[in-house]
């Protein structure tokens, strides 16, 4: 038998006119209720640590360890005693308990200021399950607003996270324990965090915040300080419309430390429950941005860095100043986070901050007008750009470690209607592709392209669009040709990363270095391999034919949309038909489509007519959202491959002007897969999705 049938065994015994004041709510945790304001009527006492317990563990007897409901008078002792026994689990039926009239708990309730009104939950079999009910940007609204009478056990049986009979056993636990009912749950493993988090929300009926998911505002969390995130447990995550402060806490509670960051950032603030767990995450994470970033002087490692920023941070004061702190947490969360480009846009009050994650642009910050000025001002210093030229766009690079790695930066600013913008291209030394085999090709298109790669002279060509991961292609082919026998020399704009045993060089319009000068000295280098970063004019793209011509290997990049497409650009670019089929050997297409997330892919239910257009058997993956992907469906990204051997008939064709699409027939006629059909192979094996092989494909059929 329960506790709760004993004691109410117990009340029936009893009379029923006790009048003993019910026991004092114990000291704040996790569950307790938070202070009402002046002239509301109190909530009921914290039922986050049961009834007072003897040291054995059993309940204690006499006029303090009375439960509300043997104190109160009789009809609200009934409605209090059905919720008591809310989470216990009778092993036989007992006898209904009555219900009182309305009209007399009203009443009572009316005369008994410390009590609040008695509301029925609904049966559970209407409520969905509490995963269903968050939204999917993480911030949630409780299902039943307003603070709530029922206990901590109810709401976490209401919420469908666990059964009743492991709550009785937990709260029974938490009494014999002198432990909070919350503690004990997640100690059991019945809760996670971030569940015990969304049970205190919904205790309270506030919202709750899941840092995981959500993405904070950048200019709100920067309000405070990491030291006073870590000390209040609360972060500010989100300015509202009404101008108010969304504030994430822990102990949502703790009415001392919401008036002090009140007042500390002059702001009307509004409460969320989120996890401690998210709240430490992010503040270390908050201070490691705060003190990770330190700029590169003109000395890297005894070298010099032309193209970065010639100075550190001069002044220590201004090391605290909150624009600097602004512009280097936001480059730090988009490393972080794994962004090949930050967009700063400047509208007609604010200005957004994106970052483009996996290709898609996603909201980062929102940073308020009389900030923006300054956030573009200080990168352009960081770039050694003019900061008193507004109404012309300029280019500019910088340098950055962040975390012991190194980051360079590529900046462009705008002059825009609402203000000047910027955008940023990261390109992170730290991530690098040494291998083939982490590219995610098909087994025939490697050994095509291995093959290719391996020829003593001739030209292997990567095409696509920008973005698409052609520089990370031809780094991988280097790691293999990289074996100490070869000369290898490169020219980029820029050096993206650099391996050790190849003499990169760096395209420098400003002393004369283009792609086309830098390849002419290559060539009296005596190099066995050559790489050039990307074929943009005709001069560069005769070069390096003539270079694959006379005995060495060049690998390039250009902008088409396919593979066959590449021989018909350089017969735009005038070069001879007979010397685009002597010097191309191979030509390789890609695209980059975005990966399911594996920890929450589900799988999709298309019509038959789909499934059969794109010859698929059983139902493809198909995105769903998680706290792991921030709630897209997909994490990172692989690659879609298509790889042409240029063989004797496409030398043929080439030479007699065929048409790229004569060209493409033939193609696949020989085995080469197109990049849709590589698309359709990656989603059979549940990497991507039918949704994002369209997105990328469909100008391609």
């Amino acid at each position: 038998m329960s506790w709760f049938r004993r004691r109410r065994g117990a009340r029936e015994a009893e009379a029923p006119s006790a009048a003993s004041p019910p026991p004092a709510s114990p000291s704040a945790s996790e569950a307790s209720p938070p202070a009402a304001p002046a002239g509301a009527p109190a909530g009921p006492p914290s039922a986050s640590v049961g009834a007072p317990t003897d040291p054995a563990g059993a309940p204690a007897t006499g006029e303090a360890s009375q439960s509300p409901a043997a104190a109160a008078p009789a009809p609200v002792a009934a409605e209090l005693s059905v919720l008591e026994s809310a989470i216990a689990a009778p092993s036989a039926p007992e006898p209904e308990i009555p219900r009182a009239p309305g009209p007399t708990v009203a009443s009572e309730v009316a005369e008994r200021p410390a009590a609040t009104a008695l509301l029925e939950p609904p049966p559970a079999s209407l409520q969905p399950p509490a995963e269903e009910r968050q939204s999917s940007d993480g911030l949630s609204s409780p299902v039943r607003p307003g603070r709530s009478v029922r206990r901590i056990g109810e709401v976490v049986v209401d919420l469908g996270f666990a059964d009743r009979e492991a709550v009785e056993q937990a709260v029974a636990a938490a009494r014999s324990q002198r432990k909070p009912t919350g503690q004990v749950l997640v100690e059991q493993g019945l809760l996670r965090q971030d569940q015990l988090a969304r049970v205190v929300a919904e205790r309270f009926g506030l919202d709750y915040v899941d840092l995981s998911v959500y993405e904070p505002d950048m200019g709100a969390v920067n309000l405070l300080s990491a030291e006073a995130i870590k000390r209040y447990q609360a972060v500010p995550v989100r300015f509202m419309d009404d101008g108010a402060l969304l504030l994430a806490m822990a102990d949502p509670t703790n009415i001392l430390s919401i008036d002090d960051i009140a007042m500390i950032t002059s702001r009307r603030v509004r409460v969320a429950a989120t996890s401690a767990e998210d709240i430490r995450l992010l503040a270390s994470r908050i201070g490691r941005l705060e003190g990770a970033i330190e700029e590169i002087g003109e000395a890297v490692d005894g070298e010099e860095a032309p193209e970065t920023i010639s100075a550190t941070l001069a002044d220590e004061a201004d090391q605290d100043a909150p624009v600097i702190k602004l512009v280097h947490s936001i480059i730090a969360q988009a490393v972080q986070q794994g962004a090949s480009d930050i967009h700063i846009n400047p509208e007609e009050t604010d200005t957004r901050v994106l970052l483009r994650v996996d290709g898609m642009l996603h909201p980062a910050a929102t940073v308020r007008r009389r900030m923006a000025a300054g956030m573009v001002s200080r990168i352009k210093i960081m770039s050694d750009l003019d900061i008193s030229e507004r109404r012309a766009p300029q280019d500019g690079r910088l340098a950055l470690n962040v975390e012991g790695r190194r980051i360079d930066i590529r900046v462009v600013t705008l002059p825009l209607v609402h203000g000047e913008g910027a955008v940023m291209r990261i390109l992170d030394k730290g991530v690098v592709v040494s291998d083939l085999e982490s590219l995610g090709m098909h087994p025939n298109e490697h050994e095509r392209f291995a093959h290719a790669i391996r020829r003593p002279h001739g030209a292997v060509l990567v095409t696509g669009p920008t973005g698409s991961g052609k520089s990370t292609t031809l780094y991988a082919a280097l790691g293999v040709l990289n074996d100490g026998a070869s000369s290898i020399i490169t020219i980029e704009d820029p050096v993206e990363s650099r391996i050790a045993g190849i003499k990169q060089m760096q395209v420098a319009p400003k002393a004369g270095v283009t792609f086309d000068t830098g390849l002419r000295s290559m060539l009296r280098a005596d190099p066995d391999v050559i790489m050039v970063g990307e074929i943009r004019d005709r001069e560069t793209a005769h070069i390096a034919v003539e270079a694959a011509l006379t005995g060495h290997m060049v690998i390039s990049t250009l902008h088409t949309r396919d593979a066959p497409s590449a021989l018909g650009r350089l017969a735009d670019m005038e070069i001879e038909p007979f010397l685009i089929s002597s010097a191309v050997d191979c030509v390789v297409a890609q695209r980059l489509v975005r990966k399911l997330c594996p920890h929450c892919r589900r799988r999709a239910a298309l019509p038959e007519s789909v499934l059969e257009e794109y010859g698929l058997q059983d139902q493809p993956y198909a995105p769903v959202g998680c706290s792991r992907c921030s709630g897209s469906g997909y994490r990172g990204r692989v690659g879609l491959y298509e790889v042409m051997t240029v063989t004797e008939e496409i030398r043929t064709l080439v030479l007699q002007h065929g048409s790229v699409d004569d060209i493409a027939a033939t193609a696949a006629s020989q085995g080469m897969r197109r990049l849709r059909d590589d698309g359709i192979e990656k989603v059979r094996a549940g990497l991507t999705s039918v949704e994002e092989v369209e997105r990328m494909t469909t100008s391609l059929v």
